[in-house]
């Protein structure tokens, strides 16, 4: 199974990575967690992405905050699928979002919701399960799973309140 590299400008961001980490873990997908800064240690951020595909990633997960680069920066250092997270920071993270989100024709970075750790590991396995089958039927048994949750939290607000 190819792994996922994730990648955080600062560790202020561990919080929302470890929401990512936590999926991954929950799906046994492999992965490497790294501190690189666009501005601070671009080098290192750009031998990363450069070498990523060589080195077993299948996608990149990239959190920042504020001018939030990251993801565009790695993004245009490799053609694997990169997730930007915009983490919130100065103007509630809207400056992180639009740097995130606005990328250049020909550098996509597919973005998630501000500190969207969560859906940006789903995303990233999601996209691993467009070849591997075993994890594809791990992800519709977590929708079926998601869904069941639902539908008992209607039973129970229903029975509470429908008279």
């Amino acid at each position: 199974m190819k792994k996922i590299g994730i990648v955080m400008g600062s560790d202020s961001d561990l919080p929302i990575v470890k929401k990512a980490i936590d999926i991954l873990d929950a799906f046994e997908v492999p992965y490497e967690v790294h501190v690189y800064s666009a501005h601070r240690t671009p080098e290192e951020a750009g031998n990363f992405a450069l070498n990523a595909r060589a080195n077993g990633f299948g996608a990149i997960i990239c959190a920042a905050g504020m001018a939030a680069h990251l993801a565009g920066a790695i993004a245009a250092r490799t053609t694997l699928p990169v997730i930007g997270i915009p983490c919130k920071g100065s103007f509630e993270g809207l400056d992180a979002l639009l740097a995130t989100v606005q990328m250049p024709t020909g550098i996509p970075v597919a973005t998630v919701a501000v500190n969207g750790g969560a859906n940006a590991a789903l995303l990233a396995i999601q996209i691993l399960a467009v070849s591997d089958k075993d994890l594809a039927d791990k992800l519709d048994s977590k929708r079926a799973l998601d869904a069941q949750k639902v539908l008992e939290k209607d039973a129970a607000i229903a029975n509470e309140f429908n008279k």
